[in-house]
């Protein structure tokens, strides 16, 4: 995939504020297209980057290499922070990733996995689609038994236009594998400390 035409953005930008009947010229509007551009570059950086990179280094369960778990029991990571855009507006959706695996013969770098969540919420996304994203990821750089992906996030799209609901939060949660039972799922659900309700969630 080419990488993002930041010039293009600019004119596109500049055309936008013409649109809405603003002057692009003004002091305060006339860096505005370059700093959309750098926005998005970065907000859809993880265009054309294979998130199965960040696990080309899972190593055999068992390895006492720094950093990496050594066990065949849950890796659960909480409480990871993302930012994606969603693709219907163009706005902001912004929360917390839980991802859970249960290892099947390797491990990753703890820091893998976040790096994963950024690289596929970097993109137009859904919600729905980002966690089902992930958990594929997971299964195919890491064969684990197991895979539990659960985001709550904020949409701007929500809380600032339409109906305004700005409390309101959206929870999505896919299982895979052994995490795809109701027992093992809630068991999780339990060490993230109650980021989601287990009897208010049902399958994925």
């Amino acid at each position: 995939m080419a990488g993002i035409d930041t010039e293009r953005i600019e004119r596109a930008v500049h055309e936008i504020l013409l649109a809405i009947g603003e002057d692009p010229a003004r002091e305060g509007l006339a860096r505005t297209p370059k700093r959309v551009a750098e926005a998005y570059a970065e907000f859809f950086g993880g265009l054309g980057v294979d998130p199965l990179s960040h696990l080309a280094d899972a190593v055999p369960i068992g390895s006492s290499q720094a950093g990496e778990p050594a066990t065949s029991d849950a890796v659960v990571l909480r409480d990871l922070a993302f930012r994606s855009v969603c693709e219907h507006h163009l706005l902001p959706f912004v929360g917390t990733a839980h991802v859970a695996y249960l290892p099947g013969d390797r491990v990753v770098g703890l820091g893998r996995i976040p790096a994963v969540v950024d690289t596929l919420a970097a993109r137009p996304q859904l919600q729905e689609r980002l966690a089902e994203e992930i958990a594929d990821a997971l299964e195919a750089g890491l064969e684990p038994r197991g895979v539990l992906v659960i985001l709550d996030a904020q949409h701007r799209c929500v809380t600032t236009r339409g109906s305004r609901q700005e409390r309101s939060s959206t929870i999505t949660v896919v299982g895979r594998g052994a995490l795809s039972e109701p027992v093992a799922r809630a068991e999780i659900i339990a060490l993230i400390g109650g980021a989601a309700a287990s009897d208010s969630i049902g399958p994925a």
